[in-house]
Parts: C-alpha cells; sequence; structure tokens
C-alpha cells in the first residue's frame, strides 16, 4: 500500500523572488524586476513582442545631424509671420515659423525683417528640433535663455 501525503508543496513569495525573509526593499524591488521580466522573456509570443517594441523603440530615437542658432538661419517674411530657414544637405530646408515658436512659449523678438532673438518665456534655454522637408534629416535650433 502506497501512502500519500496531503501537504503541498508551496513556494513562499520570497522563494518565488529568490530572497531572504530579512530581504530590504531594494532587494525585493530589483528581484522583483528580473522577475517581472522573466515573465515576458520566457514565453515566445511575449518575448517577440517585446522585441519588435525595443527594436522599434530604437528606430524612432532622433539622431541629430548639427545644432544651430537663430543667427545660422535664413529669415523670410510669409503671410504676417517669419518662416526661419535652414538649408540641408539634400538641398530642401529645415523650417519652423514664429507661429510655430510662439505655440511652444518661444517669443520671437524681431527688427524690421530680422530675429534679434528667440528666448523661452520662461527664460530657460530651450531647443527644437526640425526635421528636414525631404529626407530624414534633423537639425536642433537652440534658444538661449539667457539672452
Amino acid at each position: 500500500m502506497v501512502l500519500t501525503s496531503n501537504i503541498s508543496v508551496q513556494k513562499t513569495l520570497y522563494e518565488v523572488l529568490s530572497v531572504s525573509e530579512d530581504a530590504t526593499y531594494d532587494e525585493i524591488r530589483a528581484a522583483y524586476s528580473v522577475q517581472k521580466a522573466w515573465e515576458v522573456l520566457r514565453h515566445p509570443t511575449s518575448r517577440a513582442d517585446y522585441d519588435k517594441q525595443l527594436q522599434s523603440s530604437r528606430q524612432s530615437i532622433e539622431i541629430i545631424a548639427s545644432e544651430i542658432q537663430v543667427g545660422d538661419m535664413i529669415v523670410e517674411s510669409a503671410a504676417g509671420a517669419l518662416e526661419l530657414l535652414y538649408p540641408c544637405r539634400c538641398g530642401d530646408y529645415f523650417s519652423i515659423t514664429s507661429g510655430e515658436l510662439s505655440g511652444m512659449g518661444i517669443v520671437v523678438t524681431r527688427d524690421g525683417e530680422e530675429v534679434e532673438e528667440l528666448q523661452a518665456s520662461d527664460s530657460a534655454s530651450a531647443s527644437v528640433v526640425l526635421g528636414c522637408g525631404s529626407c530624414s534629416l534633423k537639425i536642433r535650433l537652440v534658444i538661449d535663455g539667457s539672452s
């Protein structure tokens, strides 16, 4: 006759996370992060989904070709607003209007048709990433808040 036991062996939550019962909060949190990663990466389907999201996020990282100042830009007047242009190496332009800058809280001060300065309304330095109209290049227009 074979005797069976009604005692079930269950792991404690500490054992699941591989930490001691007197583990610190940081040790538990670090182990939980590992456990959470394991839950995603152990299943082929969820791992494939995660890998796709990771690849997509890596491709959307902006690579800036150069940083420029407002003085580097060509200024044109268009429909009562100023358009700031910077030539791209592909032959097209990076551009932004004074209205778009104003909508971002960046004040455009001008003297006639020349831009005297761009200043973030909170007097802090700021920057705006501009994309080319034709290619994938991007530049950063740096606005100095100390002006």
